[in-house]
């Protein structure tokens, strides 16, 4: 199923209301964080203290840019898809407006794997992204396409240059801390850790989830026993090395693309008895991407790869998810992006949008829902939405 298209109808006056609402509330947030910065900076003047703020400047102490120049990957498409994109374009100037990467948008044809579908990115979006900075990427799908959309971002590996460090994000991302001070290790691939124990489902008489790792492991001749984390007890979905495909990282993207590829597909049409009774969809990327690390020399992400998962970028999935459980910070960073004019001329007729930020049932309704269940898992935040009427995609 492809992703839901954009309307472009013009914004009406109600819309023109609800921006200048959420543009006061915006100013009025700014003007009391900054007399709670100069409250603190005064404090911290009377005892001796560096001042602190969220904003760096000369003066502050920062970590060195890194020598390694990495590329940023990410996906879009015609609709939803390509305003994330330009949102996650802004947040990376904003938040690293010193790193000497390509970010590169792959945008799929509308031929083979998404024939009959309405792919291409809009000339609003389009001007956007490359005003953000972006280059825009054409690539085939030729072995998933509409009936597997996740596949996108293992054929998307084939755009990026061979032996250039890179990170594939997905588009539902923001970047919140300068990328390229992080320190990131890429000589050691990894992935995402922000992650629940969604696959296997093992069946009530087997095979369980020990055997139906190492089949995979077995399969494509990898040691499963250096992959384990044996802190974890067995059979516990967490003893087995298992990613979100939100991001990942390595030094090739042709080497690690074309084992995606190849793990990804032999997975699909070939599942073998102990996956008989497994769902591989939507799973089958994340099925194939923890052997294509473990093939590749990776694992489990290290300090510095680690801060990917919260401190330098935030999965944020949809805007409902943003105010029910990330940080006060990476609110105000999205609410503040979207005043540019670029931004708000392509989240005009986007209903979470419209009902979230510029109606402010973000503040108003569902961040108090969630202020007192930070530890609440994903799939309980949905479900909660969804009854109050406060899901939008």
């Amino acid at each position: 199923m492809s992703p839901p298209k954009g309307d472009k109808s013009a914004p009406d006056a109600s819309t023109d209301k609800a921006a200048d609402r959420i543009a006061r509330r915006a100013a009025n947030q700014a003007e009391r964080e900054a007399r709670r910065a100069a409250n603190q900076a005064e404090r911290d003047a009377r005892k001796g203290k560096k001042p602190k703020s969220g904003v760096a400047s000369e003066s502050d102490d920062q970590p060195p840019v890194s020598s390694t120049v990495f590329n940023v990957l990410l996906v879009a498409q015609a609709g939803r898809l390509e305003r994330e994109a330009a949102l996650f374009a802004a947040s990376l100037r904003r938040n690293a407006p010193d790193w000497n990467g390509r970010l590169i948008i792959a945008e799929p044809r509308e031929e083979a794997g998404w024939a009959g579908e309405s792919t291409r990115i809009s000339s609003e979006a389009r001007t956007a992204l490359e005003n953000f900075g972006a280059e825009i990427l054409p690539f085939t799908a030729r072995h998933f396409g509409k009936d597997y959309p996740y596949g996108n971002k293992i054929e998307a590996m084939a755009v990026l240059p061979s032996g250039q460090p890179f990170i594939f994000f997905d588009s539902d991302t923001v970047i919140t801390k300068p990328i390229n001070r992080a320190g990131i290790d890429f000589s050691r691939p990894s992935a995402s850790m922000r992650r629940t124990g969604t696959w296997p489902s093992p069946p009530l008489y087997g095979p369980g989830p020990n055997e139906i790792w190492k089949s995979l492991y077995d399969r494509f001749g990898l040691q499963f026993s250096t992959s384990l984390d044996l802190s974890q007890p067995d059979e516990h979905w967490e003893r087995y090395l298992y990613f979100n495909a939100g991001w990942f990282l390595g030094p090739d993207p042709q080497e690690f693309g074309q084992k995606f590829l190849q793990f990804a597909l032999a997975i699909r049409d070939e599942p073998g008895e102990e996956l008989a009774c497994q769902s591989l969809d939507p799973w089958l990327d994340q099925i194939a991407l923890p052997l294509v690390i473990h093939a590749l020399g990776g694992g489990r992400p290290d300090k510095t790869q680690a801060t990917l998962d919260g401190v330098t970028s935030c999965h944020y999935r949809n805007l409902p998810l943003l105010y029910a459980r990330e940080s006060e910070e990476t609110i105000a960073l999205v609410e503040d992006l979207m005043r540019d004019p670029r931004l708000a001329a392509l989240f005009r007729d986007d209903e979470a949008f419209g009902r979230v930020i510029a109606e402010g049932l973000g503040r108003s309704a569902i961040r108090p829902m969630f202020e007192n269940e930070a530890d609440l898992l994903e799939q309980p935040i949905r479900h909660k939405l969804k009854r109050e009427g406060l899901w939008f995609r």
